[in-house]
């Protein structure tokens, strides 16, 4: 057969394959067009009674007053396949207790998945107690209660969905946050409360030492022992004719406190979001903008450069300072940012099995129980040794490992690492390296305490201490990024 000569069948399937060619692109035009982003937000007030335990302290304190109002702020995003739910809780920490719990009534009431919701804490250590830590013990009362706003803030989410346009974009906020962990000059003490010496200092102004000493003084201070994260990211969402709906926001600022003794405080991230709302000029709006303000990776960093002297400021005045920071960068970048009428949603959850760090003997534990018990002001604990005593003891009936769950939100090209812990700044770099587009929720889903690296754990210091606020094994970041690197690839 001659290659120059096209028979006549050749030239019927051609002509076919090429009018089914034009009818799939067609189908496909079309899909794209029917294709309908919604986003829906709400808040749920989650304030406590006066004198509820304040959670976020070694002893227990009762709120004697508002400062402002506790809330849980809720987003739902839908792509017409998939739903997903962000729910940030003004509290310290939360365990997964709650959350599924939480999780439980909302999925009843919605029929949403509990696997697509993600719940945080954003740290406030003014906020009521759900969950014991240290002698801070969470309130029962309190405990269902919040556990039921927290619910109906991701039904009210859920039940707002509508038509909207989103964006995503990063900002850079490097003046408030400062690595709180220091190396020290040669030759000054820094003794744990195991007996054994510690290589760097967790806020050296703070007088948080076993042997009672005073502040180090800024001579001693050498450099300090990580780095930090500066960037801002946010989501955003607008109706189709461009009304603000919601703004969720990500720092790497563990939280600034300066706070009225006893009074209850959604602390900057509160803050962020009324400020955010009156930036964007939907605070007065109806039904209202919601700026949600979740916790990075946060674990060792502060708003505190000991290298300078520090004034002292009157109370929520450097809460004040930075949510207007934070939120003034935000506005900035998110003017620049393209709308999308559509971005592809996923989700992806596991659980991950980790060591507890129990104490190593029974005569260790019996020895706690004998400090514990000569303390002055038995049952409660007022020096460190005692402290870490009643920590080692507490630690002692944990079982020997904990399921910890991951999880990870795709929107479009963004990845959305969460968490159980307070999550140390090297860790979501990292996990920001491997994946430029993302950013990392700590205090999601429940709570683990610290999540230092292997490499900080060498170093000692105050979120390594053997404690409910930080038992996980020395390995445990090393497992917890390559199960989120698993996940990031089922999403993907």
């Amino acid at each position: 057969m001659d290659c120059d000569v096209v028979s006549p069948r050749i030239w019927l399937w051609t002509i076919l394959l090429f009018s089914f060619s034009l009818h799939a692109a067609g189908q496909t035009v079309e899909a794209a067009k029917q294709r309908v982003f919604r986003a829906g937000a709400a808040t749920s007030n989650i304030t406590p009674l006066l004198g509820t335990v304040i959670s976020g302290g070694f002893q227990n304190h009762a709120a004697t007053k508002v400062h402002d109002e506790l809330h849980v702020r809720c987003l739902a995003l839908d792509d017409g396949t998939t739903q997903i739910v962000f729910a940030v809780v003004d509290s310290c920490v939360i365990d997964r207790g709650v959350f599924d719990a939480a999780k439980k009534l909302a999925h009843a009431a919605t029929g949403l998945p509990v696997e697509n919701m993600l719940m945080s804490a954003t740290h406030t250590h003014s906020g009521g107690a759900m969950t014991d830590v240290h002698q801070s013990k969470a309130d029962p009362v309190y405990r269902e209660f919040a556990i039921r706003r927290i619910a109906d803030g991701v039904r009210l989410a859920v039940g707002n969905l509508a038509p909207a346009r989103i964006a995503f974009g990063c900002g850079q906020v490097p003046q408030h946050v400062f690595n709180r962990r220091w190396y020290l000059k040669p030759g000054v003490p820094m003794p744990d409360p195991f007996g054994s010496q510690d290589r760097v200092k967790m806020n050296p102004g703070s007088g948080m030492s076993p042997a009672g000493t005073l502040p180090f003084t800024m001579d001693q201070l050498d450099r300090p022992a990580g780095p930090t994260d500066a960037q801002a990211w946010f989501i955003t969402v607008r109706s189709p004719d461009g009304r603000p709906v919601a703004l969720l926001a990500n720092y790497s600022l563990h939280y600034v406190g300066g706070m009225g003794a006893g009074e209850i405080s959604a602390d900057y991230f509160g803050a962020f979001a009324d400020r955010i709302e009156q930036l964007l000029g939907a605070d007065r709006q109806g039904p209202p903008l919601v700026g949600i303000l979740s916790n990075g990776a946060s674990g060792d960093i502060n708003n505190i450069d000991y290298r300078l002297p520090r004034a002292i400021k009157p109370p929520y005045e450097q809460i004040a300072l930075v949510a207007e920071d934070v939120a003034q960068e935000v506005l900035r970048i998110e003017k620049t940012l393209n709308y999308h009428n559509w971005l592809p949603l996923g989700v992806a959850q596991k659980d991950v099995m980790l060591g507890i760090r129990k104490p190593g003997s029974r005569e260790e534990v019996e020895k706690a129980r004998a400090i514990m018990k000569g303390s002055k002001d038995y049952p409660r604990m007022v020096t460190v040794e005692e402290k870490y005593a009643r920590e080692t003891v507490v630690l002692s009936e944990y079982p020997p490992r904990v399921s910890a769950p991951l999880q990870v939100f795709k929107i479009g090209d963004l990845r959305v690492f969460a968490v159980p812990a307070e999550v140390f700044v090297e860790i979501g770099l990292e996990l920001k390296r491997r994946y430029p587009t993302s950013f990392v929720i700590g205090l999601a889903n429940g709570y683990h305490g610290y999540l230092p690296t292997p490499e900080q754990h060498v170093l000692g210091g105050y979120e390594t201490w053997r404690a409910v606020s930080a038992c996980l094994e020395v390995d445990a970041s090393t497992k917890i990024v390559a199960g989120l690197e698993e996940l990031a690839r089922q999403v993907d």
